[in-house]
Formats: C-alpha cells, structure tokens, sequence
C-alpha cells in the first residue's frame, strides 16, 4: 500500500487506471481496488491530501490494519533468514518463503517476505567510512596472485609473491617481489616499504597471516616475537585486522587490485629468469601507478604523498634493523641448547630450564626471563658445538685443563721421582689420556701424604719398576717408603754342561 495516496491523488486529476498503474508501478487491478475502496467509504482526494499514508490505509481497509495489529502477522525473525543463506550455500529466499508459508499459511506473500528482508539487510550492511590522518597508518597484505621466474638451467617456473603496501590518507602505493610469504620475507618486505616511503607510519594494520600473528583473535590477537620486535625498533604499533573483516583493511584490498591490474596484467606477456629483473619491471610501473591521476578528485597519489603522508611521517631510525628470530628451548643436562642442528652452551646453573633464543645471521643469543646470559657467533656445521669454558662447571674446567704437559710438570713440583713415574704411566698407555686417572690418584696421594714420602715411594717404584698408582699407595700404607732400597741380585752366568745342548743344536735340522 505504498503506493495508495499517490494512485489517488493521480485518479483526481483524471488520469485513467492503466495510467495509474503505469506512473506508480503497480498492477491495474490494485489500481481498480484502490479506487473501489475509496467509493465505497465515500472519501475523496481533498480530505485525504493531508492524511499520511497509514491514516490513509486505516480508513480505506480497516481490517487488514486491524489484522496486522492483531498479529496475524507475526514478525519474521530476518537474523535466523541471514544466518541459513549464509551458512548453506544452495539455500534461496524462495525455499525460506515456502517454508514460512508451511508455519503461517496466512503470511506475507513472496514478494513482501522478500521486500522486508531486504530492507533489514540494508541496515545491517552499512559501512563506516574511515577517516585517515596523514602518516598515521599503512596497510600491509600479500597480492593474491603470483608471477613465475623460471630457473635459467632447468626452465622450471617458481611462483614469486607479491608484497603491497598503502599509506592511508594518500593511498600512495609500494609493491615488491619475494621469493616466498615466510617470515623473513615479511619483516625484509616491511623493511622496505618503510625505506621506499622515507619516513615511518604510527600504525601497520596488517591481515592476519601465521608470520605476523601467532594468535588470532578479534580482541587480543598474539603478534609473532620477531614481528613486534621489528616494529618495536621502528616505533611503529601493529593492529592486526578484525578476522574476516577485509574492510578494516580497505585501503590495501584495493591496492592489492590496483597492483594485481596495472602492473602485473601488464607483465603477463613478459618472462623473468631472476627476482632482481622482476623486481625492476616493477618498480617502473609502479612509478607509473603512482603517477596515474585520480578519476574523481585532484592530483595523483604522489602528489598526495608529498602534501599529506610525507611531512607527516617519522624518520627512520639510525640503523637498520636486523633480522632475528626468536623460539625457546630447554638446556639439556650438557649445558647445551640446540639450533639449526649445532650445540651452543648456556651456564650450567640453567640445566632443565627453557631459555629463549634469538638467532640472527651473525650470532646467537639466549635470554633468561628477559636477561641475555649467553651469546655465541653463529656457527652452521652441524652436529658441533659452541662452548664458552666459563659456562662449565669449576670440576670441568678443571678436568679439561688436564693435558700430558701439564701432569709431568705438576709431578715435577713434588720430586723428579714422582714426574719420572707419572711419564711411565703416560708413556706406556696406547693414549695418553688413558693414563691421567692414574696420575690424578698419586696427586691425590700428594694430599694425604708428604711430599717427602710421596717422592721417596715414586723412587722405590722406579727402583722396582712398580710405576702405578696402586703400588705408591701400597708402598706408602706400608711404610716401605722409608725403607732401603735393596739392590737387585747379580745375574748368574750360564751352566756349561756337555749335556745341556746350545742354540746351534736347534739351529741345525740335522744333528748327528
């Protein structure tokens, strides 16, 4: 019945029905049950061109007013409608009708049911109109399409991803190439950005991809370590978009397009064979991009650059950021951590605990709640490690020192005696090491015994050839130390007997 006063006013100033119909888009026979209506309560134009149209409607059909108000109609529930075209794919305003009709045979017909639904959904998809101050914000996204750069030997193609970042208030645009979406591409492409645009933004409002947010979440999302680390270097504050919401990033969806049409449907012909060809085929159309003036209002975006964002934004800080990576660990019971597949040692008083590490292309550090206590230069031979000595324990250090050199000149500092045993035992072992335990007991000896009696016990050893541990510490619980050293007796001269046959008897193989 929006269209009754009007069809009235019009049958007023003698325009015939088919007339009618066709200046208020409704069909001539509503027209005649206008008009029917209107004769039979006996009203006319003049009284009803002050009335709006409910009072209008009121007085021309009484009960179906009365009937709506009695809640012959009841109020269809247009968030459950949205909520079933959304979730199932195949699922029409025409299924949904049929079955609201199953449940209220006296219901709206289709073409209401279909006309307040989408009156709902026109209040339900407004769109807030984003104001953005100079050098405030940049928005940040992957392009969704690649470019192939073909290996040079092969001729195997390599998809290439696309970078895209835009400045808020001038829309001024960065695009770049990168050989994939990972992490180290995603702080270097950021890096770059800021250094194309000379000045840093307040705020980078990226998506949400797994090497810019660890945790998505509509109110808190988690940032990765090195991430924050890189904008925390730059004084820029990352506000990832709301999940889902693409149009909280507007600005880059449309840059991602304009790059996606301008520059790369312009390379489609072309075909690379290194990242650094495309990259400059790149950067000269978007030269061009930045330069192409606006359809619908004044200047381009570099020229907008240079009056808004450029003035406005910060300037890079002294040195350049360097990549690192971050992750934990837990120190093993050899005081060593592992990454990359090589060993880096942390104080020993940290065995069992997590630690986290962040690796750099030149060194490795490793934080303990926040504190560095450990810091190596990176070492990629794998299955070796880096030991620093003040990390081992006091009992290490000092096995470690232990060397063949140093255990004869200690043993000299009781007695020439004890070093000339102690280079027995070295020398008669296969290895060198595997004598070291020994001399480290008549050290030991050293300790519970004089020096005097310790070296009078290495000379009977050397005396009786008994150059071991066991048998000083035998010599000193024995006291034998103290004790004369007997020489050893003459060696007999050999029995001459006719009987006794030499070695020329066994020499001959024919004796007679």
């Amino acid at each position: 019945m929006r269209k009754l006063k009007e069809a009235l006013r019009l049958y007023s100033l003698g325009l015939k029905q088919q007339q009618i119909a066709s200046s208020c888009c409704i069909s001539q026979s509503t027209v005649s049950e206008y008009l029917q209506a209107a004769q039979v309560t006996g009203l006319n134009w003049p009284e009803m061109a002050g009335l709006d149209e409910r009072e209008v409607a009121a007085r021309l059909f009484p009960e179906r007013v009365a009937a709506v108000r009695r809640g012959q109609y009841p109020p269809l529930d247009f968030a459950a409608i949205h909520q079933e075209l959304q979730a199932h794919k195949h699922v029409t305003l025409q299924l949904l009708w049929e079955e609201y009709r199953q449940s209220c045979p006296n219901g709206y017909r289709y073409s209401r049911f279909c006309e307040l639904y989408h009156r709902w959904r026109s209040k339900q998809d407004v769109v807030l109109r984003q104001q953005h101050r100079a050098g405030e914000k940049v928005f940040v996204d992957w392009a969704g399409d690649t470019v192939p750069v073909y290996d040079g030997k092969t001729g195997e193609p390599r998809p290439v991803s696309i970078f895209v970042a835009v400045l808020g208030a001038s829309s001024y645009t960065f695009a770049e190439p990168r050989w994939t979406q990972t992490l180290p591409d995603w702080i270097g492409a950021h890096i770059d950005a800021f250094e194309f645009f000379g000045g840093v933004p307040e705020i980078a409002v990226p998506d949400n991809p797994k090497t810019g947010v660890t945790k998505v979440c509509r109110y808190e999302p988690e940032l990765n370590r090195t991430y924050q680390e890189m904008a925390a270097h730059y004084g820029v504050a990352v506000v990832p978009a709301r999940p889902r919401k693409p149009r909280d990033k507007a600005k880059v969806e449309a840059g991602v397009l304009l790059v996606e049409r301008w520059i790369l449907a312009a390379l489609r012909k072309r075909k690379f064979f290194s990242l650094g060809e495309l990259d400059e085929s790149i950067a000269g159309l978007l030269e061009r991009l930045n330069n192409r003036p606006f359809r619908k209002r004044e200047g381009t975006r570099r020229t907008l650059f240079e009056t808004l964002d450029q003035p406005a934004l910060r300037p890079l800080p002294a040195e350049r950021y360097q990549y690192g990576e971050w992750c934990t660990a837990r120190v093993n019971i050899d005081y060593h951590i592992e990454f990359g597949r090589h060993y880096y040692s942390v104080p020993y008083q940290l065995v069992g605990q997590a630690v986290e590490l962040r690796a750099s292309p030149a060194t490795v550090e490793i934080f303990h709640r926040g504190v560095r206590v450990a810091s190596h230069v990176r070492n990629r031979v794998p299955h070796d490690a880096t030991t620093v000595t003040e990390h081992r324990p006091k009992s290490h250090q000092k096995y470690l020192e232990w060397t063949p050199s140093r255990l004869v000149q200690w043993a000299a500092s009781v007695g020439p005696a004890t070093a000339g045993v102690c280079q027995r035992i070295l020398d008669g072992k296969p290895h060198p090491e595997m004598g070291f335990r020994s001399c480290l007991g008549i050290f030991r000896l050293a300790k519970q015994y004089s020096t005097e009696r310790v070296e009078a016990a290495a000379r009977r050893g050397l005396a009786l050839n008994a150059c071991s541990y066991q048998s000083l510490k035998s010599i000193l619980e024995r006291g034998l130390d103290s004790m004369p050293v007997e020489p050893a007796p003459p060696s007999r001269p050999p029995v001459e007997h006719d009987n006794i046959r030499g070695a020329d008897y066994f020499d001959n193989p024919d004796p007679k």
